[in-house]
């Protein structure tokens, strides 16, 4: 085994780089550089696969920078990244290393840039060209890109242009370089797909891998909170208020409207915070990143598309204000921070719903992520006025305070006031925009900023006991009946609680559940299930029986959505009642009944029908119609109230024949030009359309 290198001068590189190096603060390379540096200055293919963060910019950058003509000004060195801002940082790392080589240009080209300014760029000459798959193709295409002096092509975050479809541009850009190149191809993970690439257009490529311990950097801290009593922008707020080392942060989020909305709420509540996405122009996007760099942003929402390549040594915290949908792309999210050694929090909010995906992101990385609480009110009061005790020293030690000491004298003497009466008033109006005592609106806090470390984790679960354990042995089956068991009295939800019956406009027409109705008011409301009693679900609506809510929280509960509805809840009046809709027993309907002497006599119908009565059957009374027994006519029949010679609609006259004869009553039909059947004796007779 090869001992480790401990500086860039062993890596055998010039003077004019070994000189930037110095002035970036480069010391010691790092694995990846360590590993691949000396096969690319061989001109060796290589395979290299190490994670975000851990330095692969500098380790294809470096070596092919030594390998550069500068009296050549056509593309030497090609860049693949699948993202623009990857392309910039690339093209801004090339920059920064070959300060001191003469002659050189590097130039970026992507989409959304404009073409016009590309092609004037490419018509002047550059030994490196940085792009993107698709703008790379379109000016290969148009043949103002010119290849046939290349000498190496880099994939940079291959795994990445492959989630993002570009392989077959990769592909394509490949078969149309020079056979005689040098390929070298990075990646975070290495799926089938990259393989079967590396294995078609890499010659012999010698494979790097850097095995960690962990799938994150070691300098990032990764902590989460579970999302419950408040909703997650308090929480945002709150938790970025008390970090000690927060300078700046990338927000993410799922996606692009929700980087506006988020943004829009952040800038409301007093902080410089801007999106970022992909419906943004080139231009803009640059912009906002310049901004995050020179302090004028603190707090950058943005989708994982958008952010990837960003890296700016300020930020100190990624906010994983949405889970993300797999574990790859929680990797390189908080692969924004924490960078080139730098030291990053890392913090994910985790709704009860997605401990499934905490649980793959602990796998994927082989670490445990910390449970967090928020911070407590007396927290937030601490920090403020730790805050305004360093602000006040700060200013007694750099300004000279004679003349504000004048001013408060004369102040004091004109209102016959001490200067420790004056001192509180002072202090409230520099605090006036910021309170030092912390007011929490809404409802939940109390649950949300409940210690983490007093309960197990959300997703942990008692194990479950015995099925049969604690029950009595079934009786055998002949002995005596046992006593019917009592009932334990219903649970009341505690001492000193009142308790109200609510109602809630969702029911089973939206297809609800009561779980859901619980788990609405416990996530939304921050209310204990155990406080939650009967809930009745009716056809339009619903009710619970729930503690005596304050007027926010049902404010709160109120825009409440479940199965897409707004349950819109509120007290059930005096004298509003919902019961369940059950069978009476029969006795009861016959007690509402008037006595019989006081009913009204049925009407007797004159000539009768022949349906027979169905109490007729089984007594010996078969015959008897209806006019006989003094019921009721059929509904929706014709009597003889029409006329004589009309019959109730679907009564014949004719006698019936008896089963067995010639043709039978279920004889099929012989209408039309059906040919004869079995069953019939007779011809077939063409179809009346009057019968």
């Amino acid at each position: 085994m090869s001992d480790p290198v401990s500086s860039f001068a062993e890596l055998k590189l010039s003077t004019p780089i070994l000189q930037a190096l110095a002035e970036v603060g480069y010391e010691t390379p790092s694995p990846i550089q360590a590993a691949c540096i000396p096969h690319l200055l061989e001109g060796a293919d290589i395979l290299g696969e190490a994670q975000t963060g851990t330095g692969k910019t500098a380790a294809f950058a470096l070596p092919l920078l030594e390998r550069l003509d500068p009296a050549e000004r056509r593309p030497q060195v090609l860049v693949l990244t699948p993202t623009r801002e990857l392309a910039i940082q690339v093209a801004e790392a090339f920059q920064k290393y070959a300060r001191y080589l003469r002659d050189f240009h590097v130039l970026p080209i992507y989409g959304g840039q404009s073409m016009v300014v590309q092609l004037r760029q490419l018509s002047r000459g550059a030994q490196v060209i940085v792009g993107t798959p698709g703008r790379v193709m379109d000016h290969l295409e148009r043949e103002s890109l010119d290849l046939s002096a290349l000498r190496a092509i880099v994939l940079d975050e291959a795994d990445e242009m492959l989630r993002m479809g570009f392989v077959d541009d990769v592909e394509w850009i490949l078969d149309h370089a020079p056979a005689s190149r040098q390929t070298a191809l990075f990646s975070a993970t290495m799926p089938d797909a990259i393989r079967r690439i590396a294995h078609q257009h890499l010659k012999e490529p010698r494979e790097v891998k850097i095995k960690t311990a962990t799938s994150t950097v070691q300098t990032i801290t990764q902590r989460y909170w579970q999302v419950r009593g408040v909703n997650k922008l308090d929480a945002l707020t709150r938790i970025l208020e008390v970090e000690e080392s927060f300078d700046a942060a990338i927000i993410f989020v799922r996606t692009k409207i929700a980087t506006e909305e988020l943004a829009d709420k952040l800038e409301a509540r007093g902080y410089a915070a801007a999106a970022i996405n992909g419906d943004m122009n080139q231009g803009m996007r640059e912009r906002v990143i310049e901004q995050l760099k020179a302090g004028t942003l603190d707090m950058l929402v943005a989708t994982d598309v958008a952010a990837r390549g960003i890296d700016v040594p300020r930020v100190s915290h990624v906010i994983n204000y949405d889970i993300p949908y797999d574990t790859e792309a929680y990797v390189h999210r908080i692969g924004r921070t924490g960078r080139a050694g730098r030291q990053g929090t890392a913090i994910l909010f985790v709704a009860p719903r997605e401990r499934g995906m905490l649980r793959a992101i602990e796998r994927a990385t082989r670490q445990p992520i910390e449970q967090i609480s928020l911070p407590t009110r007396e927290d937030v009061e601490s920090h403020r006025i730790a805050q305004l005790r360093q602000q006040v020293v700060d200013a007694i030690e750099a300004e000279d305070m004679q003349y504000f000491s004048e001013v408060l004298q004369q102040l004091a003497a004109e209102n016959d006031l001490s200067p420790e009466e004056i001192a509180p008033a002072l202090l409230y109006l520099a605090q006036k925009e910021r309170p030092l005592q912390v007011e929490e609106q809404g409802y939940g806090w109390d649950v949300a900023t409940a210690p983490a470390e007093s309960g197990k984790r959300f997703d942990e679960r008692a194990p479950r006991a015995p099925r049969f354990e604690g029950r009595e042995e079934r009786s055998p089956r002949h002995d005596e009946a046992r006593p019917p068991r009592e009932r334990a009295p219903r649970q009341e939800f505690g001492p000193g609680i009142k308790t109200q019956r609510y109602r809630i406009e969702v029911g089973r027409a939206h297809g609800v559940m009561p779980k859901e109705i619980v788990g609405a008011l416990a996530n939304e409301g921050g209310i204990d299930g155990k406080l939650i009693g009967q809930i009745d679900l009716f056809d339009d609506f619903s009710t619970v029986d729930l503690p005596e809510l304050p007027a926010p929280l049902l404010g709160v509960l109120k825009r409440t959505r479940v199965r897409g509805q707004a349950i819109q809840i509120r007290p059930l009046e005096e004298g509003e009642r919902y019961e369940k809709r059950r069978s009476a027993p029969r006795d009861a309907y016959e007690d509402r009944r008037p006595a019989r002497e006081e009913r009204a006599p049925r009407k007797r119908w004159e000539g009768g029908s022949t349906y027979r009565d169905s109490r007729s059957f089984g007594t010996g009374g078969e015959g008897r119609t209806r006019s006989e027994e003094g019921d009721v006519p059929p509904k929706r029949q014709r009597t003889e109230a029409f006329g004589d010679d009309r019959r109730p609609r679907g009564v014949s006259d004719r006698p019936r024949k008896p089963f067995g004869s010639e043709r039978p009553a279920f004889a099929p039909d012989t209408r039309g030009t059906r040919p004869k059947t079995a069953f019939s004796g007779a011809k077939p007779k063409p179809y009346d359309k009057k019968r």
